[in-house]
């Protein structure tokens, strides 16, 4: 978490004319931080993620916060929780390569690109389903139906 927290202040010129974070950014930075709280590890992690995830959204909107930042923040906070909660959780190697791809893969082509051309591109976001939001979904519902604390490990 301090980590997160270190980046955060490292890169609050993102947040542009504000000098502070939003209610927004701090419940995203929440969300990414989630395996490292007593919650965390719950059954319910993943809808509290997902809950989390719309919460922050429409907060930022009604109060007119939205920033370079949270959007950065929302996709770097969706990789960080969903990918520690199937890599530590799902006993699926299909599940785990589906999400590594749906949740890393991205994030580290915007990166590449943004650093290719020397700023960041602005990421177009369908306003209905994608990949990663529906892949979450599964994930979300695997682990409150999972049985036990933890999941068994198995092939797949």
């Amino acid at each position: 978490m301090a980590t997160s927290w270190t980046l955060t202040v490292l890169h609050l010129g993102l947040l542009e004319k504000r000098d502070q974070l939003s209610g927004a950014d701090v419940i995203t930075i929440l969300r990414g931080n989630l395996p490292a709280t007593a919650l965390g590890g719950s059954r319910w992690s993943g809808l509290l993620a997902i809950a989390l995830d719309v919460a922050d959204g429409r907060l930022a909107r009604r109060q007119g916060t939205v920033s370079p930042f949270g959007d950065n923040a929302d996709s770097l906070a969706d990789a960080a929780f969903w990918t520690w909660l199937v890599l530590r959780h799902d006993p699926s190697r299909v599940v785990r390569a589906a999400a590594l791809a749906a949740w890393i893969v991205p994030v580290v082509a915007v990166t590449a690109f943004g650093i290719r051309r020397g700023r960041m591109p602005d990421r177009p976001r369908p306003a209905l389903l994608r990949p990663a939001a529906a892949m979450q979904a599964v994930v979300a519902v695997r682990h409150v139906l999972r049985r036990g604390p933890r999941a068994a490990t198995s092939p797949d």
